[in-house]
């Protein structure tokens, strides 16, 4: 098993992978391939550098992708979503996580070799705003309400970043058209507060968290705006999926066995702390105090809210196409629901 960490290569306009199609079927049979999942190629997986993908690190350090027979390498990204579809969809990565947004509906409609396993993460119902709205202290704006005509921090206009800021504005009573967009990249939030040069914008932990603690911004809602959002996906090529599906559910009960470890104690565990602050490059004292997104143990996908996400996109003119992407019908329910009963058989924690 190795880690390494290297950006993966450059982005490429998702309507020109239309030629690539998949051959992802919901009906398949998860376990109708004769190879088992030891004899499958490597699965590479594409991740950004946040607590989302903690059960991901856990898999891969204790040993669990392994216990499997699998050989994984996880990947580190700066890029966004778009580049994580278009690298998984061209099998230059075997698989990874990205957020639900115009990309990857655009990407389903154009016949992309991409296939849904299971949720990766989603927004939790109380405590503390992974994800949340952010007001400049030199802004002098403390009610949401008073955004109205204001500059608004966003990166891009096809993800999750531009839908959250769309809840959070709702919930007040004001929508897109009444505030002014800038694009900036995460990183760039804190320098842009700090001048002035946006009044509020949309964060991302760990980000949020030190605009908090080096006092350039504060919070203006709580979670409930967004409360339950889906946030990331686990998606596979299409091809691998359909030559190797018995690795690709065992890399899948992999991860719920992480997901489940964590959900029984592993956040405030000191060994499953340290491998966390090792993948996401943060001090163990930072990951204890930032807000956290949740992950089913299970891996069940909200269709729902997905649906919501779509329309928004729609309403927003970001989709290349008419009337509805199919996105369900390249989810993997069989190889999901496989992985789950697998998960169930597997002890909490690597012996």
């Amino acid at each position: 098993m190795t880690l390494r960490r290297r950006l993966a290569g450059g982005a490429a306009l998702l309507t020109a992978l239309a030629l690539l199609t998949g051959c992802a079927n919901g009906g398949n049979d998860a376990q109708g391939s004769s190879e088992s999942a030891a004899d499958a190629p490597k699965i590479t997986f594409l991740y950004s550098p946040y607590a989302d993908y903690a059960p991901f690190f856990l898999a891969e350090k204790k040993g669990y992708f392994e216990d499997a027979g699998l050989d994984v390498e996880l990947i580190s990204k700066s890029g966004s979503s778009g580049e994580t579809y278009q690298q998984v969809s061209t099998g230059s990565i075997t698989a990874g996580g990205a957020t639900w947004g115009a990309g990857l509906f655009n990407a389903t409609k154009a016949g992309t070799s991409i296939s849904v396993i299971a949720s990766v993460s989603k927004i939790p119902s109380e405590g503390k705003n992974p994800a949340p709205l952010m007001a400049s202290e030199k802004s002098g704006i403390t009610d949401a309400k008073d955004l109205k005509g204001k500059k608004i921090g966003i990166p891009g206009d096809g993800g999750f970043g531009i839908y959250s800021v769309a809840l959070a504005l709702k919930s007040v009573g004001l929508d897109l058209d009444d505030v002014k967009l800038v694009n900036l990249s995460p990183g760039d939030i804190p320098p842009a507060m700090a001048n002035g040069s946006i009044d509020a914008s949309w964060t991302i932990e760990p980000i949020s968290s030190a605009i908090t603690q080096k006092k350039l911004g504060h919070e203006l809602l709580g979670v409930d705006y967004q409360s339950g959002v889906e946030l990331g996906a686990l998606v596979f090529n299409s091809d691998y999926v359909q030559k190797h599906p018995k690795a690709v559910t065992a890399f899948t009960a992999a991860y719920l066995r992480a997901v489940k470890e964590l959900e029984n104690g592993g956040w405030k565990d000191p060994a499953d702390q340290k491998i966390i602050a090792e993948y996401t490059d943060l001090p163990v004292e930072t990951l204890q105090s930032i807000g956290l997104t949740r992950q089913d143990p299970e891996g069940a996908i909200d269709w729902k809210d997905v649906s919501r996400q779509e329309q928004f996109f729609r309403d927003r003119g970001a989709l290349e196409f008419d009337g509805d992407s199919g996105i369900q019908k390249i989810f993997r329910k069989d190889i999901l629901q496989q992985a789950v009963a697998d998960s169930e058989k597997q002890p909490s924690a690597s012996s």
